[in-house]
């Protein structure tokens, strides 16, 4: 599977609405759902089921439940190395666990979802950069 494909995924759900716990392109997607649907397009699978979570639900346990999960269903790659078509976890604060999701595009940009805009394109500047949590690229990358 390449990058290109990831990417290809990635921005056919440009313009989908946010919607908490959704993963259907031009319905309605979070930034896990983000991923998990673009898991089958390029993975030829259903993706790994997170189970139920609250828009706050990293913040309320502090456990790293997104990280964990994408340990053990995704490969992680040294930060240094990150690119196009890799997951990238992101966390608010330090102390807090990883709770937001999206696609790299490149070194400098990365699609995301978030409440109150729709899927969409981010500059990876230093606001994002800064709160990198974690790379990884899809199982067959």
């Amino acid at each position: 599977m390449s990058a290109d494909r990831v990417v290809a995924e990635a921005m056919s759900c440009v313009g989908t609405p946010y919607r908490h716990q959704g993963r259907r392109k031009g319905v309605g997607c979070d930034c896990l759902g983000l991923v998990l649907g673009v898991w089958p397009a390029v993975q030829a699978q259903e993706p790994p089921e997170p189970g139920p979570y609250a828009m706050d639900w990293a913040e309320t346990g502090g456990a790293e439940r997104m990280l964990d999960a994408a340990r053990l269903h995704l490969r992680e790659v040294p930060p240094a190395e990150r690119a196009a078509g890799h997951v990238v976890l992101f966390r608010w604060r330090r102390h807090l666990p990883a709770q937001h999701a999206g696609i790299l595009l490149s070194d400098e940009r990365f699609i995301h979802a978030y409440q109150g805009h729709a899927v969409t394109v981010s500059p990876l500047g230093p606001h994002w950069s800064r709160r990198i949590a974690g790379v990884f690229a899809f199982p067959s990358d």
